[in-house]
């Protein structure tokens, strides 16, 4: 069956579905209780933080035990993150500061070894502090870390070279890289280094040129020549196989190219974020939320983190488009939120490690992290929520 159709038909069904039922929990009346759990966990994890041996982090909660990780973990940023968040929906000045305590704790992250993912790192932290209060204080940080992040640009090969080379790769690009994008527009827009946006585009056009397939969905790496910028593979490192959709890199694609809409007005990008959507959208389950890999041998494993990711960037495109489809991006945005809000993912007060959402995976081909929570999982439900609230 042709893709186009079959994304119609189950969009139609899809619509049918949704409109004939009549939750009895308002999508305010949702956020507001995930909202107020949100702030009894988080202050639970902050106290916890506040007494831990060294600066670090929270990751993940597995075994029966927290994870944290290193101020320079690629993760490190959503804690912050998430804090500036619940601060945002409850102007509660108590998280305000907890988010503030928890963001200075990464203003040395420019003088750190770090990888393209100083993106996330500061985006998320400094970047909603900056957003929220307007302190100036963050802006030097933000600008380092941007500058930091286009040093690892090589013209030649057109994009931001995401890990280091090693014996594996020659100059590997991942699609989590356009994630990191929002850094180089946001401090561009604030600094009016017109290099800083170039350098976010040329690699958002490259990305779009080499990492995708002719559905929609991605490949996770592509590892290019840095001397000829030549394609040299293309895998799946975290996904079921090199041909597989691993949906939390379909989720970065999704959201990449809605984020660089937003601040370019380029067509090309939106016109890239409806074709990811128009693959993801017929993929997802019943309750929404997708297996850990769309291709992988059923029944998968959910993670919830690609749902949360994939919510929050079907609320912000279905603002860039109108009709039938905003409708549909929206409805299918709920459709996830109000899963992931339910029984079968939102964790209980005071358990799960105290963070809010259950049944994450990182990497489940390699075995690790499989079904526990994930910091950026709750950053992005979170954020979702927030968007969906303010239609």
């Amino acid at each position: 069956m042709d893709r186009k159709l079959s994304f119609c038909i189950v969009a139609a069904a899809l619509m049918a579905s949704l409109q004939g039922c009549a939750p009895s929990e308002s999508m305010p009346e949702l956020a507001d209780r995930v909202f107020s759990l949100a702030k009894v966990q988080y202050s639970a994890m902050a106290a916890r933080l506040d007494a831990a041996e060294k600066p670090v982090m929270p990751v993940t909660f597995e075994n029966g035990r927290n994870k944290d990780g290193r101020l320079n973990s690629w993760t490190s940023g959503f804690f912050p993150g998430t804090l500036w968040l619940i601060y945002q929906y409850s102007g509660d000045p108590e998280f305000e500061s907890l988010a503030r305590q928890q963001t200075a704790k990464l203003s040395g992250i420019v003088d750190m070894k770090t990888h393209h993912d100083i993106g996330f790192q500061v985006n998320c932290s400094f970047g909603n502090g900056y957003r929220l209060t307007g302190d100036e204080s963050y802006r030097p940080v933000m600008e380092a870390a941007a500058l930091k992040l286009s040093r690892r640009f090589t013209p030649s090969v057109g994009c931001i070279r995401s890990w280091d080379p090693s014996e594996k790769w020659n100059y590997p690009v991942i699609i989590d890289n356009m994630m990191n994008l929002e850094l180089l527009l946001e401090v561009s827009r604030m600094t009016g280094d017109s290099t800083l946006a170039r350098i976010a585009c040329t690699h958002a056009d490259n990305t779009l040129k080499n990492h995708f397939r002719p559905d929609g969905s991605s490949f996770h790496v592509v590892t290019y020549d840095e001397a000829t910028g030549a394609v040299l593979s293309k895998r799946t490192h975290q996904g079921y196989s090199d041909e597989s959709a691993w949906s939390r890199g379909q989720a970065w694609g999704l959201y990449g190219y809605t984020m660089m809409f937003r601040y370019t007005g380029n067509a090309a990008y939106l016109q890239q974020a409806r074709k990811v959507a128009q693959f993801i959208i017929p993929m997802l389950p019943e309750d929404g939320v997708p297996e850990w890999d769309f291709n992988a041998p059923k029944p998968a494993m959910r993670d919830s983190s690609a749902g949360a990711i994939i919510a929050s960037a079907l609320v912000e495109l279905s603002t860039f488009v109108s009709g039938s489809e905003a409708g549909l991006y929206r409805k299918t945005a709920e459709k996830i939120l109000r899963t992931l809000a339910g029984p079968g993912y939102l964790a209980p007060e005071g358990e799960n490690g105290n963070f809010l959402l259950m049944h994450g995976v990182t990497n489940l081909n390699a075995g690790s992290g499989v079904d526990i929570p994930l910091t950026y999982g709750d950053y992005y439900f979170l954020e979702a929520l927030q968007r969906y609230v303010k239609l």
